[in-house]
């Protein structure tokens, strides 16, 4: 077989190398992450490898892809409208900007663009501890207009993150205040357990609160916070070190109860 094509590409944060017939056909693709050689058809093993070769890095395994696991059917099975893992950081701002962008020309900055730069942020962030075992799904929709900034699930459990800007602000936390700089404080982090608690109730297991600040210049915590949990954007990576809370099979099957948006409708 001739004229075999290695196209790379990107799918739930993991790196893979299609091997594509000239028809554009996919037959085989590259695991990297895995170090597994998935093949729709035993017969084109050798012309696979040897389309391959350039890019192997080391001892691989090669055979037929692995079998769906519960989990998985359940994703697939999922209408793609139903379906919210596709979701953006900040998917519910971009739709909402791109209805009503406002004025061109005004004197203060967009408040929902500054939110929509926390949530890309601290999204992005959360992406990428994929590799780690995580899922993270955005703009999870709730009943009423509320949704849930970032839904985070992997071994170290269920965490509802709640997104602020304070880029180069003082944040000073009184539980339950919140006050940026020399605004008004504001009773945000009854919000931030409010959206833990519906999303424990949908998904019948524990979802931790975290409040993820973007950017600020100080952060003041005079006294003990019940149960929220305080990070900054640049500290979320330390949450991949959590672990002993959910088995990689729990994890898949609360991702996908998650990512449907049936799930959310009664909460």
């Amino acid at each position: 077989m001739t004229g075999l094509r290695v196209v790379p590409a990107w799918r739930h944060g993991h790196e893979r190398l299609y091997v594509c017939l000239t028809d554009g056909r996919n037959i085989a693709w590259y695991d990297r992450e895995a170090a597994r050689i998935n093949l729709l058809s035993e017969d084109e093993r050798e012309d696979v490898l040897e389309a391959l070769g350039p890019f192997l890095t080391g001892p691989v395994t090669v055979g037929p892809p692995p079998v769906p696991t519960p989990a998985e059917l359940a994703r697939l099975s999922l209408h793609p409208d139903d379906d919210l893992a596709p979701n953006r950081p900040g998917e519910a701002l971009l739709v909402d900007l791109d209805r009503e962008p406002g004025p061109s020309h005004r004197l203060r900055a967009d408040p929902r663009r500054r939110a929509l730069t926390a949530e890309q942020t601290v999204g992005e962030a959360l992406d990428r501890l994929d590799g780690a075992g995580w899922h993270a799904l955005h703009s999870v929709p709730l009943p009423g207009g509320d949704r849930v900034h970032h839904l985070v699930i992997g071994p170290g459990g269920l965490f509802a993150v709640h997104t602020l800007y304070a880029r180069k602000q003082r944040v000073t936390i009184a539980d339950p205040m919140v006050a940026l700089g020399r605004r008004e404080p504001q009773p945000l982090l009854r919000r931030v357990r409010a959206d833990a608690d519906r999303a424990s109730y949908a998904l019948t297991a524990e979802v931790h609160p975290v409040l993820a600040l973007v950017g600020p210049a100080d952060v003041s915590v005079p006294g003990p916070l019940r149960e929220v949990r305080v990070l900054q954007d640049t500290d979320l990576a330390g949450l991949a070190r959590l672990g002993g809370v959910l088995k990689p099979a729990d994890v898949e099957a609360l991702h996908a109860m998650a990512r449907d948006r049936g799930t959310w409708v009664r909460v």
